[in-house]
Formats: C-alpha cells, structure tokens, sequence
C-alpha cells in the first residue's frame, strides 16, 4: 500500500491520468491525498471531479479557494469570471451530486498514523496544529450545515486579517477560510498579506512564507500544502508543498507519504 498526495490538479484531467500511470497507482490499495484546487482554469474540472469522487475512500481531497469559489458560484453568490471554467461542472447532469459531494470535503486532513496533516494554503503562527484542527472541524460543520448559504454570501474579503480568540460569527469564519484556502504571506504576529502571489523574497519587507515565521506554533509538524505555484515543490523543515503549476503548463507532483518521501512529477499535458 502507498499514500500519495497530489498538488493543485485544477481540471488537468489528462496530466492527472498520466501522473496516476507515473505512479502505478493501485486504486486496489494505494491512497490518494488532493491538497485542494481541483477545479477551474484547466480544461476538464468535470472528469477531474468524477475521477476523485469515484475513488470513494481511496481518495481524500481538501477544499481549495477554487473549490469554495464553484461552490458560491453554483449557490449565487458569485459571478463567473472570464478565466473560470465551471461550466462543465455547473451544466453536468450530476452536477448537484458533485456539488454535495465538493461540499462536504474537509479543509483540513490529519493522519496521525503517518504523523502528516494535509490543508490547501496555510497556517498562521498562533495556531497550534489542535487548534486548527479544531478550527478546520468548526468551518466544516458551517459548510456542510443550514449556515452554508449565508456564509457563501459573507465570504469573500480580506478582513479580519489577523487571529483573535473573541472572533465571532462570519468575521472567525472568514479568517479561518483565508488561512486555510488563501494565505501565502503573514507577519510574526500573524497578519495576512493577500497582495503578495510571487516567490518567497518578492513579498513587501515585513513579511514571510506562514511556514518560515519564527516562533510558529504548528512548528515541529509534518505539513502538506499546495496553493503557492510560485512557490514549486519544496521540502523545508517537514513542511512540503506540492504546487508544480501545472494548469500554468508547468507541472502536477505528488509525493509519496509513507516511508521514505519521494516525489513524482509529469509534464502538463494542455499547455
């Protein structure tokens, strides 16, 4: 048996396919970890959903800030833009199966039989890594619940953009979405830089990757993230992450999460 996770796949269905041959993936016995993204700006986000959804439990994928972004789109909550391509998605005959199903994903996967913890963009410094579990199990219970619809329409923002423990309401919500599906950047108290998408030491003075704050709490951890395709594939500290910028025509990665770490790349396969 294997455990592998695979970066931003972001309907590259085709890459997919040939990274899963890369990998001899057994669907018999080998386990498959997303880190988020699954849809939008590549060329097939439908067969990319279909493909993990029909590896039952074989398959777990974290929700991505473009996942979340389909399913505001699909509640009404947010307009299409000209570089989205849900429409596969949005037209399918399953599509509300799909949706369901995108619905319930977790945003935050802890094994702790493998020691690794698994999440789309990134932890701030305050949070120990059983508080954003915690945390991840209270934004799940909103997203899967009767609040779903009111917090699609209250979402999108970039404020609070640091941790309080007195957060409350849609404000703790949004902060803890942003953290989760967003961030890149934070200072060494923890505040949040959304302007900042390029590699480390192209952001504004004064701040750093979330994983290189001095102090982190979540420190010590084995993390895998995926998010930053400026950032590439990179083991720093226990801290991996996985986006190769594949739908930038670049790569799709997967690591191999049992035993001895090793990576597997494959070219895009839709320049």
């Amino acid at each position: 048996m294997a455990v592998y996770a695979i970066g931003d796949v972001q309907g590259c269905h085709r890459s997919l396919l040939a990274l899963l041959a890369a990998l001899a993936f057994d669907p018999q016995r080998d386990h498959l970890w997303f880190t988020g993204d699954l849809v939008n700006r590549g060329p097939d986000s439908l067969a990319v959903l279909r493909l993990v959804r029909d590896l039952g439990e074989r398959a777990v994928a974290v929700l991505g800030n473009h996942d979340l972004s389909l399913l505001a789109v699909a509640a009404g909550h947010r307009k299409v833009k000209d570089s989205d391509t849900y429409d596969d998605v949005l037209h399918a005959p399953d599509a509300d199966e799909l949706l369901g199903w995108l619905r319930h994903r977790p945003v935050l996967h802890r094994d702790v039989d493998l020691d690794c913890t698994m999440f789309h963009a990134g932890l701030p410094p305050q949070w120990t890594l059983d508080q954003a579990e915690t945390l991840a199990r209270e934004l799940e219970s909103v997203l899967r619940g009767p609040g779903f619809d009111a917090f699609m329409a209250d979402m999108f923002g970039d404020r609070p953009d640091r941790w309080r423990d007195d957060l409350v309401g849609h404000d703790r919500l949004r902060f803890i979405t942003n953290c989760f599906t967003r961030m890149r950047f934070c200072d060494q108290r923890g505040r949040l830089r959304f302007k900042d998408k390029g590699p480390p030491g192209t952001q504004k003075s004064a701040y750093l990757p979330w994983f290189q704050v001095p102090g982190r709490r979540s420190a010590g951890a084995r993390l895998v993230f995926g998010h930053w395709a400026a950032l590439g594939v990179r083991e720093e500290a226990g801290v991996i992450s996985l986006d190769s910028g594949c739908v930038w025509g670049q790569q799709l990665t997967a690591v191999r999460l049992d035993g001895a770490v090793r990576f597997t790349s494959v070219s895009c396969a839709n320049p």
